[in-house]
């Protein structure tokens, strides 16, 4: 697989030190549990990167540059994780923003970790757009599971919200009833169409963000390459009107995309997913950071 950089067609790779974006690949895949391929997610997006304009419609984030650090490769999910947060330390400590592109939403483990280190408890909250909890505490054998992940964010003492969800496992629902408003927080995909209401975090919810948008929170309509897609998901302009509103208010020091499992044939997936990443990254351009 090719990792070209980000918008390679458009601008050259900027250096790390000129680069207020740092994309991260990580095309790491051990434990998806239906459909396959979201290895091949963060080569796909870079691919299908070259084909963005760099006006997202309001600027051009490009401007403030851009940088492609070559694929984390790790076949364990420790050794992947590791890697990860090594990668993201210096870009969170520098003030920049990591982009992480998945991969197994297991990716994002990485990113806790990373968080901890350099935030400390309690300093960052997670904001989660995904179909599914993943909020197991084991899957299939594995704590490192895609359906384990925000159970590992919240073993590292962040406070999630979840937004879109629309599957969850009993166990799921009654963790998150343990937890309600203390550290896990919700709008879940069936009361937002009953209720109407936009999306909003919580008015306590930390200053510090971290965006982790797994592609299925997306209704099918809009990415059906996904390892489960799940029905009634969130729209386009809805993910994005919601993004805007956490970035007016909380300072995002990063994000990733993840999921991603590519059709062979078909370019719709990977396009989508790329034009999320830089639709974000203007978002976080319009907002930068508050140090």
């Amino acid at each position: 697989m090719r990792y070209p950089h980000f918008l390679h067609s458009e601008i050259p790779n900027a250096s790390p030190e000129e680069a207020f974006f740092h994309v991260i690949p990580v095309p790491y895949e051990r434990t998806t549990s239906f459909g396959k391929g979201a290895a091949r997610g963060p080569s796909a997006i870079l691919e299908a990167s070259g084909q963005l304009e760099v006006w997202d419609g309001r600027g051009i984030p490009a401007e403030v540059g851009i940088h492609t650090g070559g694929p984390v490769k790790a076949r364990t999910p420790e050794r992947m994780a590791r890697e990860v947060a090594a990668r993201m330390r210096p870009v969170l400590r520098s003030g920049r923003v990591p982009v992480l592109l998945g991969g197994e939403h297991t990716v994002s483990v990485g990113a806790w970790e990373a968080l901890k280190e350099v935030y400390g408890p309690g300093q960052v909250g997670i904001v989660q757009i995904d179909a599914h909890a993943d909020l197991r505490d084991t899957y299939e054998g594995s704590r490192f599971s895609h359906a384990c992940v925000m159970r590992r964010a919240l073993d590292h003492g962040f406070s999630i919200f979840q937004a879109g969800v629309r599957s969850l496992s009993p166990g799921e629902v009654a963790l998150r009833r343990e937890l309600a408003g203390r550290q896990v927080f919700w709008k879940d995909a069936p009361e937002l169409r009953r209720t109407g209401a936009p999306l909003a975090l919580p008015p306590d919810f930390p200053s510090n963000v971290y965006l982790t948008i797994d592609v299925d929170g997306f209704d099918p309509s809009v990415v059906w390459e996904t390892g489960t897609p799940e029905p009634g998901g969130l729209f386009w302009y809805e993910v994005l009107d919601f993004i805007e509103r956490v970035a007016e208010a909380h300072t995002v020091v990063g994000f990733d995309v993840v999921e991603l499992a590519p059709a062979k044939g078909s370019h719709v997936g990977a396009f989508v997913a790329a034009r999320l990443v830089y639709q974000v990254m203007g978002i976080v351009f319009r907002h930068p950071p508050r140090r």
